[in-house]
């Protein structure tokens, strides 16, 4: 056996160039890598450390941890993403759920009365998640997600399969200007593209070179997602409906003015867990 070829060695080389790299935890991020590419469990890893890797799978794991060190999301590396305690398919196609997002599904699940059937729509759903989340947590619901980007929507569906829900929702590939349900849905929910268009150039490196612009860029001010949905919903959402939306943490009064200008009542905004803004709802 070669020493330098085992599980271990390989993890104590990654993690040395992770952590040369700037990253705060590399030892963890190396191992949570090369169980990934080794279809691993931790403790599989622990007993098999002594073992020699081969040459594929070294060759698979630095290529991973290289792209990590250009700054890479580690979700688009594995491929998966958690969020509300579930694990979706995430690529460059979607947004990567984030956990400052779930307060969205909260504010939407009580809204929606626990025991009865109702309608939801995920507008701009990216990988679904919001959707899913809330089909999950209440077995009377069905839904529909609606999403222009037709790889999106694909990651979208196989997330639908894999959480056993395909049969209560369905997608639309468009724009929600042109979806014709609107008049059919008790609730919807929809974290649309919000940051300026100015200000994605100073985001993280991670997100600005990595994530998908469409569905991050809101326009000059951040806020024509907002205007066109809350324009639609004013003229068809059906008395009683819900608009449930995530914000930018500075976009609560601009967006609640938009909603009391359009005539919606019982407008309420709630923080994330750091305690910054981050959803509005509204009803019709």
């Amino acid at each position: 056996m070669h020493e330098a070829r085992t599980f271990k060695a390989q993890l104590a080389i990654a993690a040395a160039r992770l952590k040369s790299a700037g990253f705060h935890k590399p030892g963890r991020e190396a191992r949570q890598l090369m169980q990934h590419v080794c279809s691993m469990s931790a403790s599989d890893l622990i007993r098999e450390e002594l073992s020699e890797m081969d040459d594929k799978a070294r060759g698979a794991f630095f290529d991973l941890v290289e792209r990590r060190v250009s700054g890479e999301p580690f979700e688009y590396l594995t491929g998966v993403a958690s969020f509300y305690g579930l694990d979706f398919y995430c690529t460059r196609e979607t947004l990567i759920p984030r956990a400052d997002s779930e307060v969205v599904v909260d504010e939407a699940l009580a809204r929606l009365p626990l025991g009865r059937t109702a309608r939801v729509a995920d507008l701009g759903t990216g990988t679904g998640c919001l959707l899913i989340a809330l089909l999950k947590n209440q077995p009377g619901l069905s839904g529909h997600a609606v999403e222009k980007s037709s790889a999106a929507a694909a990651i979208a569906r196989k997330n639908l399969i894999r959480h056993r829900v395909r049969s209560r929702a369905s997608i639309t590939i468009g724009s929600w200007e042109d979806w014709d349900g609107w008049g059919d849905v008790d609730l919807i929910i929809s974290n649309p593209p919000y940051i300026r268009t100015g200000t994605i150039a100073t985001l993280d490196a991670s997100v600005r070179a990595f994530e998908p612009h469409d569905a991050l860029d809101g326009g000059e001010d951040g806020l024509e997602a907002y205007r066109s949905i809350i324009s639609l919903a004013a003229a068809r959402l059906k008395e009683g409906a819900w608009l449930v939306f995530e914000i930018g943490f500075d976009q609560r009064e601009a967006v609640t003015g938009l909603l009391e200008k359009a005539g919606f009542g019982s407008i309420s905004c709630g923080q994330d867990h750091g305690q910054r803004d981050r959803v509005v709802a509204a009803r019709r």
